[in-house]
């Protein structure tokens, strides 16, 4: 049984707040008749402007640890599970190249956070290959770590 199914038949609702995968996550959740019982809807926040503006992240904490950071993505956590009042959200932010890339944050970079019940699991990912594969590997990811959190 896929997490997204399981989610439903528990009537757990799910968000997303996706930058680098630009609504990869969202769409597959879409995908499952029926999930709008439990999916409202998500933001692309692809911008610095618009994590602050639409998800309440903290100028501070972007001028201190970049979008693509553990800090940034708790923000976006919390600040889209407050805006579609959902029970798990899950934030991306990085870099898929083939540009953008730092010595801090290569491409392949890519931070995943899940927020469930006040409980959150942020990890830091160098996932390998092209932008394409870069996004489908985070999207595999974020779903794997909510079967984790389950």
């Amino acid at each position: 049984m896929s997490v997204i199914q399981r989610l439903i038949d528990k009537n757990i609702s799910i968000t997303t707040a996706e930058s680098c995968t630009g609504g990869l996550i969202a769409s597959e959740i879409v995908s499952f008749s029926g999930v709008s019982s439990i999916y409202s809807g998500s933001v692309i926040t692809y911008s610095n402007e618009m994590k602050e503006k639409l998800l309440g992240v903290d100028k501070k904490t972007l001028e201190k640890f970049g979008a693509v950071s553990k800090e940034c993505v708790k923000e976006m956590c919390d600040g889209v599970s407050k805006v579609f009042d959902a029970d798990i959200a899950i934030a991306v932010s990085g870099v898929a190249g083939p540009n953008g890339g730092t010595s801090f944050n290569p491409v392949g970079s890519v931070i995943i956070g899940i927020k469930f019940q006040n409980i959150y699991k942020i990890e830091r990912n160098l996932f390998n290959g092209n932008r394409k594969i870069i996004q489908q590997k985070a999207r595999d990811r974020a779903f794997e770590m909510i079967k984790e959190l389950l």
